[in-house]
């Protein structure tokens, strides 16, 4: 898989959570087993407009050449998709356990090891 790709696969992800979390984040929580009051409603729409914030700056990211540039965004993308892994697959190791919950797993973990190969096996730019 080329950077290129790895950016458009993250764009589209992030952008299909982020539009199910401005738009339905209580449906959206109850696929995973989980309910949310208002405040969790609050912060779940927050969530999706990071998620949407994410979403164009991946897409954009597809298409610079800029080396400098491209390191920090990769190596972002790394922390927050590696971060992201963890708190996922520590939310799956707990009770109760809801089988939805993996697809963030591998969903993170995917992510996190195609930025990582990016970051530290094959720098962008050297």
């Amino acid at each position: 898989m080329t950077l290129r790709n790895l950016f458009i696969v993250n764009a589209v992800l992030a952008f299909v959570f982020g539009v199910a979390f401005v738009l339905v984040p209580t449906q959206l929580v109850s696929l995973y087993g989980g309910t949310l009051g208002d405040e969790g409603t609050y912060i779940g729409r927050l969530m999706g407009a990071a998620f949407l914030g994410w979403s164009v700056l991946t897409w954009f990211a597809r298409n610079v050449t800029d080396s400098e540039a491209l390191r920090a965004i990769v190596l972002a993308n790394f922390v927050g998709n590696a971060i992201g892994f963890i708190l996922a697959l520590r939310g799956q190791l707990a009770p109760p356990v809801y089988p939805l919950g993996w697809s963030n797993v591998v969903i993170y973990l995917l992510l996190a090891l195609g930025y990582g190969y990016f970051q530290f096996l094959r720098p962008t730019g050297s």
